[in-house]
């Protein structure tokens, strides 16, 4: 590499602009975008969302409904894809469900009050944008099996969830407590999930019960 091009790629790099991936996952769905008819109800988040459709497909199919999850995502990045995903789309509503990988740290440490700030500025977004929203509660852990080393996830996600309902409740957003629904007595999803994190179909048929009912 000659001496030009590397003293830009490293100026780049100190002013913050160089990058080497999709962070964002702003690609993943570009294309399909532009399949959606306005209109629809967007279901927006991290893994969970994202493999809801392959799982439940007629639940999706039948409602019309479309899924934008991205697996591993952070609440930082699904308010950075958020306008091309929700707002672009021109869904009547959103379905937020966001928040677990922030609890997992999967992009380091965060408050939780950053976390809700994130969540805050996609649901403001959403209704500057004249879509509804209907912000759901973190699904259930008490262990993340990639990030062993973070204790008290069981705690960390009620009081996430707990911020996620007060917010709700004072800006008239229903909210959606697939929570209370899924968690047992330990606070984890025990036979809703075959990992502790994702719910299998019998979690998927709990929450579309739930959620089906705000829409």
């Amino acid at each position: 590499m000659n001496t030009i091009k590397t003293a830009a790629l490293f100026a780049a790099a100190m002013c913050g602009t160089i990058v080497f991936a999709d962070w964002a996952g702003n690609q993943r769905y570009a294309a399909a975008n532009g399949n959606v008819k306005p209109g629809a109800v967007v279901f927006y988040g991290d893994s969970i969302t994202d493999a809801w459709p392959g799982r439940r497909s007629a639940f999706f199919n039948t409602n019309g409904f479309v899924g934008r999850g991205i697996s591993g995502q952070t609440t930082a990045e699904m308010l950075c894809r958020f306008r091309q995903d929700v707002i672009n789309l021109k869904p009547e509503t959103v379905v937020i469900l966001a928040g677990i990988n922030d609890m997992a740290e999967n992009r380091g440490p965060i408050s939780h009050e950053a976390v809700m700030n994130n969540i805050i500025s996609m649901c403001e977004l959403a209704k500057a944008n004249g879509i509804g929203v209907r912000l759901c509660s973190v699904t259930p852990s008490d262990g993340f099996p990639w990030r062993k080393e973070i204790k008290d996830v069981s705690k960390r996600i009620v009081r996430l969830n707990g911020l996620i309902k007060e917010y709700a409740e004072n800006n008239g957003i229903p909210y959606v407590d697939y929570y209370s629904a899924l968690a047992n007595e330990n606070g984890g999803m025990g036979k809703y999930s075959g990992d502790g994190v994702h719910p299998n179909d019998a979690g998927y048929a709990v929450m579309e019960s739930i959620v089906i009912k705000t829409l």
